[in-house]
């Protein structure tokens, strides 16, 4: 009797032990969750990150008549960007990944595309060493240090004219990323193999964008990554240059602008050029670009007559700002576009002289915009008549 009391009582304290360790693994530990820049949360067990941040643009710009009648032709009073950031890794810091989603009609390229274009980056990138990744998907093609650049990282409300004309855009491919240095001199290699028709056109051809890039540091890295951020925020405490280099063919474009624009009456090749410069030091930055595209016979045409054009021609933008110790920065800016021959009759050459003021609150993420630029377009084949107008904009920028 007494053993088989024993036994009972074993087996109970057993199967309460049991239950009790049962119990235990099925309680997860909370998440351990960061702030810095976002809103992070790491898995118990260290194999999932992500990473979240928001950020919107919100804009007031005027536009005159002309540059003698300052009445008020344009408005512009809306919500310019307003977007969602997921980032992060999956199993191991070497996979990461890259979700960005927009949510303004421009944001969305609706009026080009006719659909609402929500996905503006869908990533996957892994990292073989600490120098040199692959990725997979629909990102930024390394093009013009202004467009690689984000949107929330400007010193004046929007990238200037050359950039929205000739850049190359978001397209989906795989990409390559290696970067290096030697003692103190710092390069970085960029390439893609992309579909060549912009973000999710389901059109595809047999023609495909080949996009390569090159940036050279002589002095070495920049402070916080300062050379893909605008203005010296970081009051560099040494001289800093980057010179960058990009060249892009697409082959059988359907767009006007390649990755961007209206979708064209017949394909065309398009060969994309561009150069830039960045200098940083205690408070000053110097910004310059050149661009220029290419293409045989730019002018489609429907059988209604009907025309749309490949823009041809270079542009240029000069740019130049201190930032004083209370955070407030004042810009200088001098863009011009020039179409080649023989689209002249079509578009005028533009020229742009903007002087800016912005006051960081915190760095990039907040922010008080404002600029005034003054516009001439010059019909080069005397076709139209010239006119010219001035443009006035105020913007808040607030993120995470």
């Amino acid at each position: 009797m007494k053993r088989t009391l024993i036994a009972v009582l074993i087996s109970l304290i057993s199967l309460l032990v049991h239950l009790e360790a049962a119990g235990q693994g099925d309680i997860s530990p909370s998440p351990y969750f960061s702030y810095g820049k976002g809103l992070g949360i790491i898995s118990p067990d260290s194999l999932f990150m992500l990473n979240i941040r928001f950020r919107m643009q919100n804009r007031a710009a005027f536009l005159t008549e002309s540059d003698s009648d300052l009445t008020i032709d344009q408005v512009e009073a809306r919500v310019r960007r307003l977007r969602l950031r997921f980032d992060g890794f999956i199993y191991t810091p070497k996979l990461y990944y890259l979700i960005q989603l927009a949510f303004t009609r421009a944001d969305m390229d609706f009026d080009d595309t006719g659909f609402p274009n929500v996905v503006r980056d869908a990533m996957i990138i892994y990292s073989f060493t600490e120098n040199f990744s692959i990725g997979l998907g629909q990102t930024k093609l390394p093009g013009n240090r202004q467009r690689v650049n984000s949107s929330g990282d400007l010193q004046l409300a929007d990238r200037s004219i050359v950039n929205s004309i000739f850049n190359i855009d978001r397209d989906f491919g795989a990409q390559f990323y290696y970067d290096n240095s030697v003692q103190q001199f710092h390069y970085v290699f960029r390439g893609s193999v992309s579909s060549g028709e912009g973000r999710n056109i389901n059109a595809s051809d047999r023609g495909l964008a080949y996009t390569g890039r090159v940036e050279l540091l002589p002095f070495g890295r920049f402070t916080s990554g300062g050379d893909y951020f605008e203005g010296d925020l970081v009051r560099e405490k040494k001289p800093k240059v980057s010179l960058g280099t990009t060249f892009s063919s697409n082959m059988n474009a359907i767009r006007t602008g390649g990755q961007l624009g209206r979708f064209l009456y017949e394909p065309r090749d398009i060969k994309t050029f561009m150069m830039d410069f960045l200098f940083k030091y205690q408070g000053w930055a110097v910004a310059n670009e050149f661009l220029r595209r290419d293409a045989i016979d730019p002018i489609t045409m429907n059988s209604d007559g009907d025309e749309r054009f490949v823009y041809v021609g270079h542009g240029e933008n000069y740019q130049t700002s201190y930032l004083f110790k209370n955070n407030y920065e004042i810009v200088g800016r001098f863009s011009r576009v020039r179409p080649y021959s023989e689209i002249q009759h079509l578009t005028p050459e533009v020229k742009q002289f903007t002087v800016g003021a912005s006051k960081y609150i915190r760095g990039h993420r907040l922010k008080l915009q404002s600029d005034l630029t003054y516009e001439k377009n010059n019909w080069l084949l005397d076709s139209t008549q010239d006119f010219n107008r001035w443009q006035l904009r105020f913007q808040i920028e607030a993120g995470i």
